[in-house]
């Protein structure tokens, strides 16, 4: 049995299928865990779906922005753009079945033997990862209720920046939900800034620190997440791994098998 996780697809399917072939991926015997950011943009968004929920419990998953994204057009909150590439989910006889499996997915997955945490963006720095865990169920409570939609609704902007144990209500659910799916750069104070998508090797701003450069874990504990495709996998900690390396921006779709650390890669299709 092997044990292996998958940065961002974004829709990619055709260099999914490659990519498990190259590792020689057996769903009989081996699991899958995802980082988020399943569709959107890439053409295929709607195969990618169905192939990931159809593998039923091989399969791990947890939500990025954009899965979430997804949930809130299908509401009608905000609009489908063409050049999301989701039209044919919408139009898919099993639209619902495919969209409620997704809204019962989780913000964050901790692996029981091997003792690694698997989010989208990241785990906030001044969160232990129980901490983090408490309140991922938070939100997977209010997602999967009777009333998700007015979460869905509320939990865009980016306001409030910092977390503090006193928020309630959405400020304290919008924040939850951003640490987790948008999160890059922290500040001195602890607060977020969700502006800056650039590597850190092409920012300049002396204030702003990678979240997994401000964390600190124990020693047999790890992280793996997406979200960050200008970092193109580059983390310079040990136990911290970053997958998501823009395989819908034209680079490439990447895989770790954990059990050796191997990396397995396939180049983008889309020019």
């Amino acid at each position: 049995m092997a044990t292996y996780i998958i940065g961002d697809i974004h829709g990619c399917y055709d260099e999914l299928q490659s990519l498990l072939t190259q590792a020689q991926f057996n769903q009989n015997t081996d699991e899958l865990w995802f980082t988020g950011d399943l569709i959107t943009r890439g053409p295929k968004s709607l195969e990618t779906l169905r192939f990931i929920k159809g593998l039923g419990d091989t399969a791990k998953i947890v939500l990025g922005n954009h899965d979430l994204h997804l949930l809130s057009i299908n509401e009608g909150i905000f609009p489908n753009h063409k050049k999301d590439n989701l039209t044919p989910i919408f139009e898919a006889p099993d639209c619902n079945t495919l969209l409620t499996w997704l809204r019962f997915q989780p913000l964050m997955r901790r692996h029981p033997a091997f003792k690694f945490a698997l989010v989208h963006a990241g785990v906030y720095p001044r969160w232990s990862l129980k901490k983090a865990e408490k309140l991922a169920k938070e939100i997977e409570v209010q997602l999967q209720s009777e009333n998700y939609k007015q979460l869905l609704i509320d939990m865009y902007g980016g306001a409030p920046c910092s977390w503090s144990n006193n928020l309630t209500g959405i400020k304290r659910m919008r924040f939850i939900i951003n640490a987790f799916t948008r999160m890059r750069y922290c500040l001195p104070d602890g607060s977020l800034d969700f502006k800056n998508k650039l590597s850190p090797e092409q920012t300049n701003n002396a204030n702003l620190t990678p979240w997994y450069e401000a964390i600190t874990l124990k020693p047999n504990r790890s992280i793996l997440f997406g979200h960050w495709a200008s970092l193109m996998g580059k983390v310079n900690k040990s136990n911290i791994y970053g997958l998501d390396t823009g395989c819908v921006w034209g680079n490439s779709l990447t895989m770790l098998r954990w059990e050796d650390k191997k990396y397995f890669s396939v180049p983008s299709t889309i020019k």
